[in-house]
C-alpha cells in the first residue's frame, strides 16, 4: 500500500510540475519588450489595439500579441536610427495629436457624465409623454398610367368592383399582386400627392385620380389610428446620442464664450498658402 500511495504522489506531483506557471498579472507599465535598452510596455500595445479598424479587433489574442508587438519593435528600431530626424513635420504632427487627444477625453467625459438613467427618462418624457404624436394611415392604391385609367377604375369601383382584386389585375406598381396593400406608414412617409391625397381622406373613402412621379394613383384609405409613443428601450440609444451632443456643444460654446481667441483676418492673407506643402519639407 506504501508503495502504491509513494507512486501516486509521484505521478501527481509530476503532473503538477508539468502545468505551467500561471500568468503574471500585468498592468500598464509591465514590460513587454526591450529596444537597445528602450521599454515597450503593455500600455503601448493596448493602445494600438483600441486603434485598429474593425475587421482587425476579431482576431485572436495571440495573434494580435504577435502582430503589435512586431509593430513595435519595428517602429522603436528605426525611431532610434541616425536618420530618425525630429522634423519640424514630426513636431507640428506630435502637437497636432496631442491636441486631438487632450480634446477627445474632455469631450468624452462630457459625453458620458451627460447620460444617466435620469435625464435619458425625462428627454424621453419631454418628447414622447405628451407630444402629438399624429395619425399613421394604412391605404391601399392602385397604379396606372394614365389619368383616364385611373377614372376608370374609380368608376369600376363605384359600381362594385372588389378593389383588391383590381389592384391583383390592373396596378402596375409592386403591391399589385398583394392587392395594392401598402400597410402602415406615418407623415412624411409617402411621397408628397400621395400623402396629402390619404391625409384629407376618411376611412373606406377612395379617392379621385392622384398624380406622382411614379404615375396616377386611385387610394382607398384602410384604416386609420393615433400613432403610439415607442418603448423607452426602443429609443434609448437615440436619446443618450442627443443628450451627449447638445451637451458637449454646449460645453464647447461655454469655452469659446470664456476663451480669449484671436485670428489672423482672412483677407491679409492669400489663403492658396494651404495647399503649399513644400514648407513641411523645409
Amino acid at each position: 500500500m506504501r508503495r502504491t500511495l509513494t507512486t501516486l504522489t509521484a505521478a501527481a506531483l509530476a503532473f503538477t510540475l508539468a502545468l505551467p506557471a500561471q500568468a503574471e498579472e500585468m498592468d500598464l507599465d509591465s514590460v513587454v519588450a526591450t529596444v537597445n535598452g528602450q521599454d515597450i510596455t503593455l500600455g503601448h500595445m493596448l493602445v494600438i489595439r483600441a486603434q485598429l479598424p474593425e475587421q482587425y479587433q476579431q482576431l485572436g489574442d495571440e495573434v494580435l500579441w504577435d502582430g503589435i508587438l512586431d509593430q513595435i519593435v519595428q517602429q522603436t528600431v528605426l525611431a532610434q536610427d541616425d536618420r530618425a530626424e525630429e522634423t519640424k513635420r514630426v513636431t507640428l504632427s506630435l502637437d497636432n495629436e496631442r491636441r486631438s487627444l487632450l480634446a477627445a477625453e474632455v469631450v468624452q467625459s462630457i459625453a458620458n457624465d451627460a447620460v444617466s438613467d435620469e435625464a435619458v427618462q425625462a428627454a424621453y418624457d419631454a418628447e414622447y409623454a405628451t407630444a402629438e404624436l399624429g395619425k399613421e394611415f394604412n391605404a391601399s392604391h392602385i397604379l396606372v398610367e394614365t389619368e383616364e385609367e385611373a377614372q376608370a377604375l374609380i368608376e369600376e369601383l363605384n359600381g362594385g368592383a372588389d378593389f383588391a382584386e383590381l389592384a391583383k389585375t390592373k396596378s402596375t406598381g409592386p403591391s399589385g399582386p398583394n392587392g395594392g396593400e401598402l400597410g402602415w406608414f406615418g407623415p412624411g412617409m409617402m411621397v408628397e400627392p400621395f400623402q396629402a391625397a390619404v391625409e384629407q381622406m376618411s376611412v373606406g373613402d377612395i379617392s379621385a385620380p392622384v398624380q406622382t412621379q411614379f404615375g396616377w394613383h386611385v387610394i382607398k384609405l384602410n384604416d386609420e389610428r393615433n400613432k403610439e409613443a415607442p418603448q423607452l428601450e426602443e429609443v434609448r440609444a437615440d436619446i443618450e446620442l442627443k443628450l451627449q451632443q447638445e451637451a458637449v456643444q454646449n460645453y464647447i460654446d461655454e469655452k469659446l464664450g470664456a476663451a480669449e481667441v484671436t485670428r489672423t483676418d482672412k483677407a491679409d492673407i492669400d489663403t492658396s498658402v494651404l495647399s503649399n506643402m513644400q514648407l513641411l519639407e523645409e
